[in-house]
């Protein structure tokens, strides 16, 4: 791999950001931080205030293939970094949702979302290595670095992986990436979801290349990523039928844009232990990240679904549509919600950035 260097870019306009925020905290009018806006009405609670805009500030400021780091502005597209990546033979490893293009480096961040490769190639969260936001006093601040021993105190960079933008404004993010596999392969099985589940956690539990298990109506997908050697022992081992052209399937799930996710209803998303039971009186469920992210469809009862997750180890929320005006996310204890309340007044004491995006009372 060879050294490409990545100067400024035009596109700074941090100045901008720091002077609206300015006449924001003067005025007490709270803002709307708006990248890409492709999860303006996805994860996050209805947020009705004054846009703004920071799509703008974009642009790959260092990339070192050499040290496995990029960083960009926050605006920046993912695709942008993609393509960059791409050129290097590396990956962004948590295989994020690009949303036909719009979606940005910092908006993933703030939303700390991650695709099917997640349990084994990381989160986003767990990718960052620094950031530099403009906080609720419009002073900007510079958190972690450029490479990966280099944390030490609070891990602020991690801290913005789903803050929803509440705690600052992103504008620039450091991540880790990794050399892209030799190989990648699907395997798939025919089974009912409960068959499904304990196949998966079982596999999951040996030493092999697995980057991919989801089961949706009957068929079971594992996709394998490694070296040749070690993807076509496994296949060997573990059977099922190969799957001709799977890397439009699991861009299809990446991108939520399978027909399960047709449906223009509420979409609630599960986290639970991966071993649950699978629970058939919610109807048609998508089994992703080897049974521990479950997706369902319908106008359920939140009470219901969180007395749910809460007995198979979990949480879940509204990811999309349905009553966005209140509360999404499962509730807190009185701890984890003073908790937040603190970081939320040292970071925004004034109440300016996003507020009642993650809950009504933040």
């Amino acid at each position: 791999m060879t050294e490409r260097p990545y100067p400024p870019c035009s596109d700074d306009r941090s100045e901008h950001i720091i002077n609206a925020l300015q006449q924001a905290r003067e005025s007490s009018t709270p803002v709307y931080i708006k990248g890409g806006g492709s999860k303006q009405h996805l994860i996050g609670r209805s947020c009705n205030y004054t846009v703004l805009d920071v799509g703008g500030h974009r642009g790959i400021i260092d990339y070192q293939p050499e040290e496995l780091v990029i960083t960009a502005r926050a605006g920046t597209p993912l695709v942008d970094i993609i393509v960059a990546l791409e050129d290097e033979g590396q990956i962004l490893s948590f295989e994020p949702p690009v949303f036909n293009g719009a979606a940005t480096l910092g908006g993933t961040l703030a939303c700390n979302l991650s695709g099917p490769a997640r349990p084994w190639g990381g989160s986003i969260r767990d990718m960052v290595l620094g950031v530099k936001l403009i906080n609720g006093k419009c002073e900007q601040l510079n958190f972690g670095g450029k490479v990966i021993k280099n944390v030490a105190g609070y891990d602020v960079p991690r801290l913005q992986a789903g803050a929803l933008g509440t705690l600052g404004v992103l504008c620039e993010v450091s991540l880790k990436v990794l050399p892209r596999p030799d190989k990648t392969l699907t395997l798939c099985y025919d089974m009912s979801a409960q068959e499904a589940v304990q196949h998966m956690n079982q596999q999951a539990g040996q030493p092999k290349p697995l980057s991919g298990a989801f089961w949706l109506n009957g068929q079971l997908h594992m996709r394998l990523s490694g070296t040749t050697s070690a993807v076509n022992s496994t296949v060997t081992q573990w059977g099922g039928e190969i799957m001709a052209n799977d890397e439009a399937l699991w861009r299809q799930l990446r991108e939520m844009t399978l027909p399960f996710f047709d449906d223009a209803g509420a979409l609630w998303r599960f986290s639970l232990q991966s071993s649950a039971k699978v629970r058939i009186d919610f109807g048609t469920t998508l089994i992703d990240w080897c049974g521990a992210q479950r997706w369902v469809h319908g106008d359920h009862s939140g009470e219901a679904l969180q007395q749910a997750a809460v007995e198979a180890g979990g949480h879940v929320s509204l990811f999309r549509s349905g009553d966005r005006n209140a509360e999404v996310r499962s509730p807190l204890n009185s701890v984890e919600q003073h908790l937040q309340q603190r970081l939320k007044k040292a970071f925004d004491p004034d109440g300016i950035l996003n507020p009642g995006r993650l809950y009504s009372w933040l």
